[in-house]
């Protein structure tokens, strides 16, 4: 199933993604006389229990050919980031060999993990803004990992594809010369409105094979990145073991897994996100996320 979180008559909703309509999770809960949650964060918190009420409910106004009455357009709508407000977001640095290579570094021997703040967030088609301090702004295209449930200690590699819920796509958008500044990346990867993210969550059952998915970043329809996360350095058991070695992960948290090679400041001459651009990053089995780019204002 796919999800996202969306803004409609001035209310924020979440629901429930059927081509290119969204079902409002209120309006199928009131079609099928049961209460489903108000927000995606509280769905994954809901577990199987939940996600079964939703399935059913879905197949219900499906049968009753009731779809078209209850859903609304995709194109009517303001997609908000799927997880406004995530318990934890947390990156992972340097994931892919060429990367490394490209900027000059090492491989890592374990993952290099960074934190991500929610408040810089932004939906599909919103705006990431250059700002006025830098214009070193440069895209970073990766899969996002949605935790479906809490660890409550540590895991294991061979459990960990079990606490995950789906997957969503995340553009580390950075400010390279605050990032290079210091030691640590937290400055240059959290400015204000640089973390796009959606447009929507996929369920695991939906995508599958997570480490089979050709991720492409496109700037003003050019290619510039394009991998498959199979060539991740640490996959995704790796990366949810490492963390749970030291905090627990919580339903809702999001982990993004790193970005291919082809990012703009290695280009000769660098390249950076400029006003008037759009900045895509396409997955398969999710979407594309687009985003167009402008000045801070």
């Amino acid at each position: 199933m796919k999800f996202a979180s969306f803004k409609h008559d001035g209310n924020n909703q979440a629901g429930v993604v059927t081509g290119e309509s969204v079902l409002p999770l209120a309006r199928l809960g009131a079609d099928a006389g049961v209460t489903l949650p108000d927000t995606l964060l509280d769905l994954i918190r809901g577990g199987e229990s939940t996600m079964r009420a939703v399935r059913d409910a879905v197949a219900a106004v499906e049968q009753k050919g009731r779809a078209n009455e209850i859903g609304l357009s995709i194109a009517s709508v303001e997609l908000l980031p799927p997880l406004p407000s995530p318990p934890k977001v947390i990156c992972v640095a340097r994931n892919y060999a060429e990367h490394a290579r490209e900027a000059g570094l090492e491989l890592p021997k374990m993952p290099i993990l960074f934190p991500r703040f929610a408040n810089t967030f932004v939906g599909h088609g919103g705006p990431v803004v250059v700002p006025s301090v830098s214009h070193q702004l440069d895209w970073e295209g990766e899969l996002a990992v949605i935790i479906g449930r809490d660890t409550k200690g540590r895991i294991t590699k061979a459990e960990a594809m079990d606490y995950v819920f789906g997957y969503s796509i995340f553009n580390d958008v950075t400010v390279r010369d605050y990032q290079f500044r210091v030691t640590q990346y937290t400055g240059g990867k959290n400015f204000r409105s640089s973390g796009p993210f959606g447009p929507c969550i996929v369920s695991a059952d939906e995508v599958g094979n997570p480490h089979a998915l050709d991720i492409t970043t496109r700037l003003n329809g050019k290619v510039e990145q394009h991998a498959n996360t199979g060539t991740m350095i640490f996959d995704i058991p790796t990366i949810l073991e490492h963390i749970a070695d030291f905090i627990d992960l919580e339903a809702g948290d999001v982990i993004a897994t790193g970005t291919p090679a082809g990012v703009g400041f290695k280009r000769q001459p660098p390249v950076f996100l400029k006003n008037g651009d759009l900045i895509e990053v396409s997955i398969d089995k999710i979407g594309t996320l687009s985003n167009p780019v402008v000045d801070e204002r």
